[in-house]
């Protein structure tokens, strides 16, 4: 026999001998929804991973976990701590651990398989966790700190304080087997060992109301410790602690005191001994060091001539520096973080540098941006570099400040004199476009200045691009006015001297948000800060964390609350997102309803339809927005609302004793709303278009009356507004819903592609590189106008991927999907990704006059429902598959519908 066949042969028969490459693959592996999470505080952690197949129909039908105390035994698959054994499910996200109870500074390794409708995958790659300080014991005695002002500081008018520096050093005698650093720096600190920073996050921690509970990071430190002497070193900013307006008004504006630390530094050897490094008065302080002051609102001074070399190394003479004090510890509750903190996410290079009379110069960065600029200069010791930053220009090319208030924004670089000199703020930050640039005795140039980019490390799950350019541009402005404003607390607005948490800025927003950001635990940690703002007798603030004292009571602000939990659920399946929230919702609903409800009217509003867009843009010339008109419509309309959403909230969390009290509460207020607004024309009060759209997207409009409410607002956009939206803060939150919904897409898209006067297209028209605080923000009063605001986006992001894109759960997470895009005339394709708890959902779709090309993606272990255009005549053909062998659904509604399983598309509908 021939040897070439022979051997062929011979490897024929082997084939069932050998070991197939597996078709299946975990990646994205998550613990608490983070990579690899150290000093967690979660008892009974819980774990995702993605499955990866390039196979269709997959779908999990079982998993194993294992969670070990060694890599070494995790290597052996010995789960010492928790071995799941095989889990018939096909549970894939929020697994929630169930092993050996989980001890302080515990380090776990941990690892899955599953077995799918494909195959059994292989092993994931090893993940970690370690547990955080869980009792209060395991923490030092004290903190330390100055609770005092130092020389230099002022802090009866302009909260004006130098950064606090410590450090201490210490002896290492043994092998180091690992190292972890705990710690609580108020408001702001940077930590560093051996003279290397610790980690690459700024502006940490988060910040919370920290008389309900402060936030600890913990850190891997095993590479920076060695043996013999270390030296630790620590820097302290404000942040929210020592607040930035403390005495402008105090009975308004909340501040904590001085900053303050707390550290542990456990080291474990080799010999299974261990050594802790404690926050105590044996470590050394000054404030007389080259962060001169450090304000959020008015910007960071910086001395180079009064730098400490070496300070954070060992060797340092710290002689002349105070013995650091004990001082009262924050009330609040000590609590792990398990939100992302901020680092630099972005550079930018400047655009252009333009000079100015009087040795000023103007850098324009062309884009609105929030975070800090780094900067590169010389010159003479003691001489003085300005910086000050604006979002826009006036008509003579200056700086445009007046929409900044009485906030700063300026830096201070005092040069050491020694050659060129790079420098960066440490504990600010601001939203700009524009730097005013002073001191220099020479023209610097672009390449000396690199803008920074600041927000909470979070990654971009959502991609979108389409044919129409003003689209892309809005999605582009939402992105970065989204990211800029994620300071580990969701801020209205980076610039002025405001920057607060407004619960009303991000009802819907926080939902279109979502399918651009994974703000899975942004949002987690968020309704914490709600949650612990709340009053005994159960009012909620307009404000959270409560940083400004606004309990107002009203229903669109404080209800974010339920938008939020609601919003997480329905994006990520996360439960206690419900569960943990549900006894406040519940207690906030029953205050407003003893308070304020009369007949089943809830009598109570602050806002109205807040920052609704004058008649005419000449109208609002110079006029302010800062005004209220109260309604009990709009109240009454979200109490109802939220009556719906406690019924599916208490059907999720177990509370079942309470689906039919919401039940009959919501139909009694429902009639008596019908009762008191409804008119029999077809709309509700005075016709506004906010006042109609809200009773009829939340189900409150009787069936028989739908089409007439529903002809009104068709009516208002269509013919009143010539295509035009007049909505403002609450009403533009479901505008675009209710058109599509209700069966008018197109308007709606005629709304989203309006370049005049009020719509998102005429802020791009007029500059923006980011989203508006007003529809008319190049006119209006600047006291209550800033340029990168996300309020107004209302819910343009939603409707984007739902509607546009097609990509929309159909139940909780994206288990199941809905693939439904809307065919717009002059919206010829749509390209759209969101990377989604399960995995990647694509839709990629071209609309032609003779045919129809969409190219999805569903995940493995989720399905979904795929509605095509399709008329009678029309042929549909799949790349891979005969389209006979999918499942298909039914025909309705010029939609051919079929169910298919997870794996790569491609559809074609060839029209007649």
């Amino acid at each position: 026999m021939n040897l070439k066949i022979y051997i062929i042969l011979f490897g024929i028969l082997l084939l069932p001998f050998q070991k197939m490459a597996p078709v299946v693959s975990l990646q994205n592996t998550t613990c608490e929804m983070l990579v690899n999470p150290m000093g967690i505080d979660v008892v009974k952690p819980r774990f995702a991973w993605h499955i990866i197949s390039a196979e269709r129909n997959v779908m999990q039908t079982a998993y194993q976990i294992l969670v070990s105390s060694t890599k070494e035994k995790l290597d052996a698959n010995e789960g010492d701590l928790w071995d799941s054994g095989k889990v018939k499910e096909e549970t894939s996200i929020h697994v929630k651990y169930d092993g050996k109870p989980l001890q302080s500074r515990l380090r776990a390794y941990w690892k899955v398989k599953t077995w799918t409708t494909a195959g059994e995958s292989e092993w994931s790659a090893t993940n970690t966790f370690s547990m955080g300080l869980l009792f209060y014991k395991d923490w030092p005695k004290g903190w330390i700190g100055f609770d005092r002002a130092f020389a230099g500081d002022n802090i009866k008018t302009d909260s004006r304080l130098s950064a606090r520096y410590y450090r201490k050093e210490f002896n290492s005698t043994k092998q180091i087997k690992h190292a972890t650093a705990s710690i609580i720096g108020l408001g702001l600190y940077e930590l560093f060992i051996n003279g290397k920073k610790v980690g690459n996050d700024v502006l940490a921690p988060t910040a919370t109301d920290y008389t309900k509970n402060v936030k600890y990071n913990t850190f891997d430190v095993t590479e920076h410790i060695k043996t013999g002497k270390n030296a630790i070193g620590t820097i302290l900013g404000n942040g929210r602690f020592f607040a930035m307006r403390q005495n402008e008004k105090p009975y308004k504006i909340k501040t904590f005191g001085f900053p303050k630390m707390l550290m542990n530094l456990h080291i474990v050897y080799t010999d299974g001994s261990t050594a802790n490094i404690d926050t105590d008065d044996s470590w050394k302080g000054t404030a007389n060091g080259p962060i001169r002051a450090n304000n959020e609102y008015d910007g960071e001074e910086y001395d180079a001539t009064k730098e400490f070399v070496g300070w954070n190394n060992i060797g340092f003479d710290d002689t002349k520096w105070q013995k650091a004090e004990f001082v009262q510890e924050p009330s609040g509750v000590i609590e792990a973080q398990m939100n992302e903190n901020m680092k630099v996410m972005n550079t930018l290079k400047p655009v252009s540098i333009k000079k100015l009379s009087g040795g000023i110069y103007i850098l324009d960065m062309g884009q609105n941006m929030v975070g800090w600029l780094q900067i590169k200069a010389k010159g003479l010791k003691g001489k003085q570099i300005k910086l000050r930053f604006a979002e826009s220009l006036q008509d003579n090319g200056e700086l445009f400040t007046a929409n900044l208030r009485n906030a700063k924004c300026t830096d201070l670089y005092t040069l050491k004199g020694s050659g060129l000199e790079t420098w960066e703020p440490t504990f600010v930050y601001r939203g700009f476009r524009y730097v005013e640039l002073s001191g220099y005795a020479y023209q610097p140039k672009i390449d000396d200045f690199v803008g920074k980019m600041v927000y909470d490390n979070i990654k971009t799950v959502g991609t979108f691009e389409t044919s129409d350019a003003l689209t892309n541009q809005i999605f582009k402005n939402a992105w970065w006015g989204i990211a800029g404003n994620y300071k580990g607390i969701p801020i209205d607005c980076p610039q002025r001297n405001e920057r607060q948490p407004w619960l009303g800025d991000r009802g819907a927003v926080a939902y279109g948000e979502s399918f651009v950001f994974d703000n899975g635990r942004f949002y987690a940690k968020w309704l914490q800060d709600i949650r612990n703002s709340q009053k005994e007798d159960g009012a909620i603030p307009d404000v959270a964390p409560a940083f400004w004292r606004y309990y107002s009571d009203n229903m669109t602000w404080p209800g974010a609350m339920l938008l939020v939990a609601e919003m997480l659920y329905k994006q990520t399946g996360d439960v206690s997102a419900i569960k943990e929230n549900y006894p406040a919702m519940k207690k906030w609903l029953a205050y407003m309803q003893n308070r304020y409800m009369k007949d089943y009217i809830l009598t109570k509003d602050s806002y109205g339809d807040w920052c609704m867009p004058p008649i005419t843009v000449e109208f609002g010339i110079g006029k302010s927005a800062d005004k209220k008109y109260p309604s009990e419509l709009l109240s009454t309309a979200y109490y109802y609302h939220f009556t719906q959403l406690m019924i599916q909230f208490a059907k999720a969390s177990g509370n079942d004793a309470d689906i039919k009290i919401y039940e009959t509460l919501g139909n009694n207020i429902k009639d008596a709303f019908n009762a008191k607004y409804y008119n029999e024309k077809g709309y509700y009060a005075t016709n506004l278009l906010t006042d109609n759209i809200i009773p009829l997207y939340f189900g409150m409009v009787a069936k028989n009356n739908v089409e007439k409410v529903f002809k009104n607002i068709t009516y208002t956009v269509e013919i009143t507004n010539k295509g035009h939206l007049s909505n403002g803060l609450v009403g533009i939150q479901w505008l675009m819903r209710c058109l599509n919904d209700y069966g008018r897409p197109d308007l709606a898209y005629t709304v989203a592609t309006k370049k005049t006067y009020p719509s998102w297209g005429y802020m791009v028209d007029n500059g923006a590189t980011t989203i508006w605080e007003l529809w008319n923000g190049n006119t209006a009063d600047p006291k209550m106008n800033s340029q990168n605001h996300v309020m107004m986006l209302g819910d343009l992001l939603i409707w984007y991927y739902e509607n546009l894109a097609g990509i929309k759960s159909a139940d909780a997470a994206f288990k199941k999907i809905t693939m439904k895009p809307e065919m717009i005339n002059g919206l010829n394709t749509v390209n759209a990704s969101y990377n989604s708890v399960y995995g990647l959902i694509k839709s990629n779709y071209n609309n032609t006059a003779t045919q129809f090309t969409w190219k999805i993606s569903v995940p493995a272990n989720t399905t979904a429902m795929v509605y095509l255009p399709f008329a009678k005549g029309d042929e549909i053909t799949e790349e891979i598959k005969n389209i006979k062998d999918l499942k298909m659904i039914k025909n309705e509604n010029g939609r051919a519908i079929y169910e298919i399983g997870s794996g790569d598309y491609s559809f074609v509908v060839k029209k007649k």
